[in-house]
């Protein structure tokens, strides 16, 4: 496949406004089901976006990939907080059977407790992270004020950097099939170190820089 071949197929897969919906709906059941590709969705439709012109106006545009995919990570957190907040008897049992979800409740539990939720936004981006701390908050019972606002700023850090990515990778390697590849390896990258972080004992000495 040839340059023009991979940027026209790139271009069709998001061309027209169905990407947006498609885009908010991956996001948001990803905190239930965290294998679906929504990170690549939105690294996709930004690489596109960085083609854009005055003819080819079917692109997404960034701003509204921006809001939707920012609105969609915070409406699913927020979901989960709320089913695991009415989750009962039988859902504390699941966590307690889980070392993962309890080690994570206790640490968020911490952190909200002491003024800060720079675990919310870590979580956001470490693989299957966002359920965990989503459903681990719930759980815990911990108040709408002390989750919500932390996990707006995790989902808006999120998007920001998924779309920036792609607009970024389109930028300076085309729009194309290769250029959303580096910028999804990115962020996996970014979940990794995030990941790490996250399971790093609390009071450890950062890594020498």
């Amino acid at each position: 496949m040839n340059l023009l071949d991979s940027l026209g197929s790139l271009r069709s897969l998001t061309a027209g406004p169905w990407i947006y919906p498609v885009v908010a709906t991956s996001i948001l059941l990803d905190v239930f089901l965290p294998v679906l590709p929504s990170g690549f969705l939105v690294i996709t439709a930004a690489t596109a976006a960085a083609s854009a012109t005055a003819a080819t106006p079917d692109v997404p545009s960034l701003l509204p990939l921006l809001l939707c995919a920012a609105t969609a990570s915070v409406l699913g957190d927020f979901l989960a907080y709320r089913l695991a907040l009415r989750g009962g008897a039988r859902l504390d049992r699941t966590i307690a059977r889980s070392r993962r979800l309890s080690m994570a409740q206790e640490r968020l539990g911490t952190a909200l407790a002491r003024g800060g939720g720079l675990l919310v936004v870590l979580a956001r981006f470490a693989p299957a992270g966002r359920s965990v701390v989503s459903l681990g908050a719930g759980a815990a019972k911990r108040r709408v004020e002390e989750f919500l606002p932390w996990s707006a700023l995790a989902g808006v850090t999120w998007a920001s950097y998924s779309v920036g990515l792609g607009w970024l990778g389109g930028q300076w390697l085309g729009a194309t099939w290769f250029s959303a590849g580096v910028s999804t390896l990115a962020l996996f990258l970014a979940g990794g170190l995030a990941a790490y972080l996250i399971r790093r004992p609390a009071g450890a000495p950062a890594p020498a820089s």
